[in-house]
This record gives structure tokens, C-alpha cells and sequence, in this order.
């Protein structure tokens, strides 16, 4: 059998050399298909409709993710709390219903969807008279990053054996007073013994920027939850408002 002179000077080096090329070209070209197959989809994702807040097939995944929290809550699955050596400085993030000025003598919380059928207010004095708890837990944010937090306050269900909910009453709706914030629990998160209107924060008063008077430390749930002076508290029989879960986020936002 003869052998083509040619093939036989093909060197090894030029061999792989073809090869790298060959497989750079093979790259090169699933790339492109796969940037065209990204593309489509998004313009496919953008064409369609919106449901409360989001584009429909995030929402649908939004949803699964709500029945998994739902599923998963418990007043018995506790956020991990740490040792006091580990709080670290607080970061402040949001200023939401924060711009009004704020009169600290004046601010009440209001609160309405109670069993008397009444709206009652509460100065900062009534809630502090209540039992004290204090947890320390991770501050975590939907951007990644946390911190260690020391929360002093009232766990909001012992706020509720003070002042019971009505019987229809199924959601709470916490607003800041311009109502500019606003985020929304289901009873079974409100009730959770981590959950706390709190006044402190690492053992100090909470300063305008953390939310003083009064702020929302939901441990179980993502900071977004976190609602910064409290100034309307809600009970109602459906599911309210959330600021964030109208412009795409879960509503849960449990982590």
C-alpha cells in the first residue's frame, strides 16, 4: 500500500494544531447557538404577560416557591441564633418611608383587625411594658450579604395575647406611617416566637436609619421583611399588599 508523501510530512504538531482549531471552531459555534437560544428565550419571557408584578412564568415559579415555604414553616423551625461575641455593625440598607420627618413623641402604632372590633394605638411606653425578649440572629439581605444582629423587643405573639386578633383574621399588613413601605405576613410568620416588634438593636435604641421607634425583625425571612418604622400593624382576613412581592420578589421571601 502507498502512502500520499503529503499526509506522511504531516507533523504531530501541525496534526494537533488542526485539531485546536477544529474544536475552537466546534466552541465558537455553540456559543453562538446558545447566545441565539438566551436571546429567544428572553424575548419570549418579555412578550409575556404580567401577573401581580411579574412577568408570568417567574411568577409560577414564585408560586412553587411560596408552597415549598408554606410547606416548610413552623413555629418549631427557628432561625440559628448566635453568641453575642458575633454581632457585628450594623449596615444600613433602605430608606423607604423613612424621608417624612418623624416626631417621636407623637408616633403611636395603630393597629386595627383586633377581637374589640376597635382601632387602638400604643405609644412606644405600652409596647415596652410587655414581656422583653431579646434574639440574636443573622440580618440577611436578597444582595448576598448579612450580619449578626442582637433584637430586643416584644415577640409580636405575646403582643397578640395582650390584644387578641379577630377570628377572621388571617394575614397581618405592617406599613410605615406615610405608608410609602409596607409588607405582609401570614398569621402563622406573625406568630413565630422569633418574630418581634423591636426598639433596640445591639443593645441600643434604634436609631432613625435602623427605624426607631419601632421596627419588624422577622429572622426567618430575608431582610426586605424587615420593616423599618412601624406605623400601621393590620390584621385581615386576605392577603395584603407587599412591596416587593409587586415588583417580582417572593412573597414569603423565607431563606
Amino acid at each position: 500500500m502507498k502512502i500520499d508523501p503529503k499526509i506522511s510530512e504531516v507533523t504531530t504538531e501541525e496534526r494537533d494544531a488542526a485539531e485546536v482549531k477544529w474544536m475552537s471552531r466546534r466552541s465558537w459555534l455553540t456559543a453562538v447557538a446558545g447566545a441565539g437560544a438566551g436571546f429567544a428565550g428572553w424575548k419570549w419571557l418579555k412578550s409575556r404577560s404580567k401577573d401581580d408584578g411579574a412577568l408570568g412564568p417567574l411568577r409560577q415559579g414564585f408560586r412553587f416557591d411560596e408552597t415549598v415555604s408554606r410547606a416548610l414553616h413552623s413555629p418549631n423551625r427557628l432561625a440559628a441564633t448566635f453568641p453575642e461575641g458575633a454581632i457585628g455593625k450594623p449596615r444600613s440598607n433602605g430608606s423607604i418611608g423613612l424621608e417624612s420627618p418623624l416626631d417621636m413623641a407623637a408616633w403611636r402604632l395603630r393597629v386595627s383587625g383586633l377581637a374589640s372590633g376597635e382601632i387602638q394605638e400604643f405609644t412606644l411606653d405600652d409596647i415596652k411594658r410587655l414581656p422583653r425578649t431579646e434574639v440574636v440572629t443573622q440580618l440577611k439581605c436578597i444582595e448576598g450579604w448579612d450580619f449578626v444582629v442582637k433584637w430586643t423587643g416584644v415577640a409580636l405573639r405575646d403582643f397578640l395575647e395582650s390584644h387578641p386578633v379577630g377570628k377572621a383574621a388571617a394575614y397581618a399588613a405592617l406599613a410605615t406611617p406615610d405608608r410609602k413601605y409596607y409588607v405582609g405576613l401570614d398569621l402563622a410568620s406573625a406568630m413565630h416566637p422569633q418574630t418581634l416588634l423591636c426598639y433596640e438593636m445591639n443593645g441600643e435604641p434604634l436609631s432613625l436609619v435602623h427605624g426607631a421607634p419601632l421596627r419588624l425583625a422577622i429572622p426567618s425571612a430575608y431582610g426586605i421583611k424587615h420593616l423599618k418604622r412601624v406605623g400601621t400593624l393590620d390584621f385581615t382576613p386576605d392577603r395584603p399588599a407587599d412591596y416587593w412581592a409587586e415588583r417580582g420578589y417572593d412573597w414569603y421571601s423565607i431563606h
